[in-house]
């Protein structure tokens, strides 16, 4: 067995990854909008207790689709709606297509904005999921069972292998749990991981999830497989993995949180009332 050596640990500049999502608003409790007109509250109220009731019957996590869509809504109905839902703490960027999300502050609840070539607003709506359709939708049609590494100079060591257990990972990831590596844990240099990440290349699909540090998931070009990075609150990398799943764990609302929006929601709109 390989031992853990201290030089083994790669700092966080080492690893870059491109553009993240933009800067998160922290989770807050919706406040009472005001600045509205009688009918804008209305057709608000209308809009949320149709979406809150739909999502009662919804099979969280199942197949079927929940939308709900914004832009039929007034300019104040839709600015009361995302006043009333809020920021939550998880958002992600998809690049193909171009699509911006952010978890409102009722987890399972999602805003989900898609934009053309030219960055002109197409769609904008709410859809309840542990994570939006997209996300998985994109990931997977931009990546591969297959890749072309490079062969590895010498000064790669554990690169290759690591490469080799991921791609059988792949293979067999629709019928399997999920299969984590923990780089941090691990006798990787920075060659390796530089050498990882030019293999596996970066794909379509980057989330931020904001806690009690960040926790930054991004998609690669092999199939079901994404980088996983856990920072402290200074910003610190304390947690470096890559997890072949079709979508990582810390980027879906959990049944239970999405049971407490339920309830949040509903007695927001019985105040609302």
């Amino acid at each position: 067995m390989l031992a853990l050596r201290p030089a083994s640990q790669v700092p966080a500049e080492a690893l870059e990854f491109g553009h993240l999502p933009a800067m998160m608003t922290a989770l807050q409790t919706p406040l009472q909008p005001v600045a509205a007109s009688a009918a804008a509250l209305v057709e608000a109220q209308g809009f949320l207790a149709e979406l809150h009731a739909a999502a009662q019957r919804h099979a969280f996590g199942g197949n079927e689709l929940l939308y709900r869509d914004l832009v039929t809504l007034n300019s104040q109905a839709q600015a009361l709606v995302t006043e009333t839902l809020g920021a939550g703490e998880v958002s992600a960027i998809v690049e193909q297509p171009a699509v911006r999300l952010q978890e409102t502050g009722f987890p399972g609840f999602w805003r989900v904005r898609s934009f053309d070539a030219h960055g002109a607003l197409v769609a904008d709506g709410i859809e309840v999921a542990p994570v939006p359709a997209v996300i998985p939708e994109a990931a997977l049609r931009g990546s591969s069972c297959r890749l072309r590494a490079k062969t590895a100079g010498p000064e790669v060591r554990t690169g290759p292998a690591l490469l080799t257990e991921l791609l059988a990972a792949s293979e067999r990831a629709d019928r399997a749990p999920t299969h984590v590596i923990n780089l941090t844990l691990l006798p990787v240099s920075r060659d390796d991981i530089s050498w990882l990440v030019a293999a596996l290349q970066i794909g379509p699909v980057t989330l931020l999830s904001r806690g009690c540090g960040n926790c930054r998931i991004v998609s690669t070009r092999l199939r079901h497989t994404w980088w996983v990075q856990y920072f402290n609150s200074v910003n610190n990398l304390i947690l470096n993995t890559i997890e072949v799943t079709p979508v990582p764990e810390a980027a879906l609302a959990a049944p239970v949180d999405f049971a407490d929006s339920l309830d949040g929601l509903g007695e927001w709109l019985a105040t609302l009332e």
